[in-house]
């Protein structure tokens, strides 16, 4: 896929404007899909097995995710529980969610890993909402980079009169509307996020 950074590849790339239009707007729902990957590890309070995305377990002397040894529930709002399929791992399991940095304290009655999810403190909330907004505008400038470089093939296209002023001048607007969609999605996933974090209890 030619989707990655495009600027320097020359016109022949791209054979039309459409080809440009396309480009950018694969480029863009990139971006999006990875700002709701990283929301995903952002916590809100609210119990959700997303949070465990990152805890590795050493399984047969292999570091593997957490839910390819165990089944993950959220059974209330507050807790999440994990049960392995082999009881034998549940010292490493439980272990596993304690080291991984993320301020919980799981504890096991031998055969499920009960994970509690403590509540926030209002000073966490506000670090959290730091983050995720730091988070949205470094997708929003990357969006805006993505346009800089569409823009410039249209000109160069132009330039070398592979299309004509009306279609570049269609396309730039086709363009400019793509982004502003996308921004506005990632105003409003950010929103909502900031919603989570900033009111659960």
């Amino acid at each position: 896929m030619k989707q990655e950074h495009q600027a320097g590849v020359g016109t022949s790339a791209f054979r039309s404007t459409k080809d440009i239009e396309t480009n950018a707007r694969t480029r863009m729902e990139k971006v999006l899909s990875e700002l709701q990957q990283e929301m995903t590890h952002i916590r809100t309070g609210r119990a959700s097995i997303s949070l465990l995305d990152s805890v590795r377990v050493e399984y047969y002397g292999s570091p593997v995710p957490l839910n390819q040894v165990a089944q993950l529930h959220v059974p209330e709002p507050a807790m999440i529980t994990v049960q392995p399929w082999d009881t034998s791992m549940i010292g490493v399991i439980e272990k596993a969610i304690r080291n991984a940095d993320l301020g919980l304290n799981p504890s096991n009655d031998g055969k499920i890993v009960r994970v509690p999810i403590p509540p926030l403190t209002e000073e966490r909330r506000r670090d959290l909402a730091k983050k995720l907004s730091h988070l949205a505008e470094e997708r929003r400038v990357g969006l805006r980079n993505i346009r800089r470089d569409a823009n410039e093939h249209l000109k160069k296209m132009l330039k070398d009169k592979a299309i004509s002023e009306d279609e570049e001048r269609q396309a730039l607007d086709a363009i400019q509307k793509l982004t502003d969609s996308q921004i506005s999605k990632i105003d409003q996933a950010a929103k909502a996020k900031e919603k989570e974090i900033l009111e659960f209890k």
